[in-house]
């Protein structure tokens, strides 16, 4: 439920007619698992808020095109995908860098704290790094099924192939992530 106290499917019927507070409302409930796609198939906050940008415009000007024939989660987290790897095909190839200066209040490390916040730091880099490196396939079916938990029949729904080869696209994902995340441990040492 919404502030409002309407149901998304009452949210949707809303919004299809025009109704932009209604649209607000819709995107409001799935604004984490929007996010959550698009910072993870684009591995950085600042292309994933583009993705996050282009979602949104692209959902309010295709709204017409949702026939209703799969959930609206599913129908979302296509637009969604389809928006980041969008962006992730197109950037430049930059160096990424941590931005620390998003908070309000700055980041205060002591001694204690210092070694874990860096561990944890370098441990996001290197799986965003790890998840770049998968084959788009592998990445979108992984970010789907991880991060946005949709079910592998929505999943090859979303990406047009059996549930059989989402369950093989995922195996390998999977396998291949815990490899290239194994090297980067080796490295590391």
């Amino acid at each position: 439920m919404t502030g409002s106290g309407a149901a998304e499917p009452e949210l949707l019927l809303r919004a299809r007619g025009g109704d932009q507070q209604a649209f607000g409302e819709l995107m409001s409930l799935h604004r984490n698992r929007v996010w959550a796609v698009c910072l993870n198939v684009t591995g950085n906050n600042h292309d994933a808020e583009d993705a996050f940008q282009e979602t949104l415009i692209s959902t309010w000007q295709h709204l017409d095109r949702f026939r209703g024939e799969a959930k609206f989660t599913t129908w979302l987290h296509r637009v969604t995908a389809n928006c980041a790897l969008a962006v992730v095909r197109r950037r430049k190839p930059r160096t990424d860098t941590v931005d620390f200066t998003d908070t309000d209040q700055p980041v205060v490390l002591t001694d204690d704290t210092a070694s874990r916040f860096d561990e944890h730091v370098a441990e996001r880099d290197q799986l965003r790094s790890a998840l770049a490196e998968l084959p788009d396939d592998f990445r979108t079916a992984l970010v789907l099924r991880e991060f946005g938990d949709l079910s592998y029949a929505d999943i090859a729904e979303h990406t047009g192939v059996g549930v059989q080869t989402v369950k093989s696209r995922l195996n390998r994902a999977r396998s291949q992530l815990a490899t290239t995340l194994r090297g980067y441990d080796l490295a590391s040492e």
